[in-house]
């Protein structure tokens, strides 16, 4: 079975998309499912969903290891039209899965106590954003 799920972004953050997740998945059995966001400059990620300063402070991370382009220390970054912060969305893609995969027993998701799943917007302008799921049962 498959489900899209489209989530609107307003610049860099985390998005969980949990909860559409296990409402889809409720009527569910025994599987897997499997997850991967269809663009190239955000990413997929479980994560703690308890306090969001780790979603601060992974978005902190990524921008010291990933600068905008207009950052002196990016000055070797050649692909830049389509904006400073493009080029660095890439790269903290590549760095952060783009797919997951999840055990699902019961139509609930074999998460842990304070698992969520995020999608992590790297750009600064609003994107429309398409996760496709798959699950595939017993």
């Amino acid at each position: 079975m498959r489900h899209e799920l489209t989530i609107e972004t307003h610049g860099p953050a985390c998005h969980e998309i949990t909860a559409p997740l296990a409402k889809w998945l409720k009527h569910h059995g025994d599987g897997l499912l499997t997850l991967m966001v269809r663009h190239t400059s955000c990413s997929l990620l479980i994560q703690e969903n308890a306090d969001p300063d780790v979603q601060v402070d992974l978005l902190a991370w990524l921008d010291r290891i990933a600068p905008p382009a207009d950052h002196p220390s990016m000055s070797w970054i050649t692909h830049r039209y389509e904006g400073a912060d493009d080029m660095p969305a890439h790269l903290k893609a590549a760095v952060l899965p783009v797919s997951l995969q999840i055990p699902v027993a019961g139509g609930q998701m074999l998460l842990g106590r304070w698992q969520g799943i995020y999608l992590v917007e790297h750009r600064r302008a609003p994107h429309s954003r398409q996760v496709t799921a798959m699950f595939q049962g017993n």
